[in-house]
């Protein structure tokens, strides 16, 4: 036990300056809290984006801001500002897809159930994640692979136009940049912004390298929670111009 804890519990385990101390510095943060309505938090959220990428001088396009903003709202970091990078004409290619019922695979769970599945099936498309079957495992095991490689390949068979989002394995990035240029076939799009330090970095330059089309964030940075953002920034905004959103 450390000597701050054994101090605390021979003081009866109160907080410094007793709880009369604590309400009164409640109250005055309690004073600094805004009161919204649920359905206006997010609005203001993303005014004081705006604020912020004006105050720290960050210029974004205006087809490519809506999606930045979006990641932006879900790390509360500004460096996307910074490090997102859209291929030509991207964002209205995602559109595109999207309209056109293009399907979303994603290489986590996690980033599958962040993604709003509703408006994407009023556009027409389904979003998968293949990670957890266990016959993807099963292989992964087999070929000494890891199972976001193998789950990209089955997503390579899917008949339609699929839209990939990753945000935890490089290594799904690979097998795709692989797959493009073995088998004369290539992703519709490509969303890769795997978060972490093994080949992190090197996978999306492969990405880049490539004239696939995609967004892309340089660096270690990324996410699940990026990788959904960034869908539903292209969902929401695409919805909310054809009356789709709900």
């Amino acid at each position: 036990m450390s000597d701050e804890v054994k101090d605390w519990k021979e003081e009866g385990g109160k907080l410094p300056g007793g709880m009369k101390g604590c309400r009164k510095e409640g109250g005055v943060l309690l004073d600094q809290i805004e009161r919204l309505l649920p359905k206006e938090i997010e609005r203001r959220s993303f005014e004081m984006i705006e604020e912020e990428l004006l105050q720290r001088g960050i210029c974004i396009p205006e087809r490519e801001k809506a999606i930045t903003k979006r990641v932006i709202h879900a790390t509360a970091d500004f460096e996307y500002g910074y490090t997102l990078v859209y291929s030509k004409g991207a964002v209205g290619i995602l559109e595109e897809l999207v309209r056109n019922g293009a399907d979303i695979v994603t290489d986590t769970n996690m980033a599958l159930a962040g993604i709003n599945k509703k408006v994407l099936a009023r556009f027409g498309g389904e979003a998968h994640c293949f990670m957890a079957d266990e016959d993807v495992a099963a292989e992964a095991g087999r070929r000494g692979m890891t199972r976001a490689a193998v789950s990209m390949e089955r997503a390579a068979k899917i008949e339609k136009p699929v839209i990939f989002a990753v945000g935890n394995a490089p290594t799904a990035l690979v097998r795709l940049y692989e797959l493009a240029g073995k088998r004369g076939w290539r992703p519709a799009f490509v969303i890769g912004v795997p978060v972490g330090f093994v080949n992190v970095e090197a996978a999306k330059k492969l990405i880049l390298s490539t004239d696939i089309p995609c967004i892309v964030n340089r660096g270690r940075k990324g996410g699940s929670s990026v990788a959904a953002a960034v869908c539903n920034g292209v969902l929401y905004g695409l919805a909310d111009r054809e009356g789709k959103r709900g």
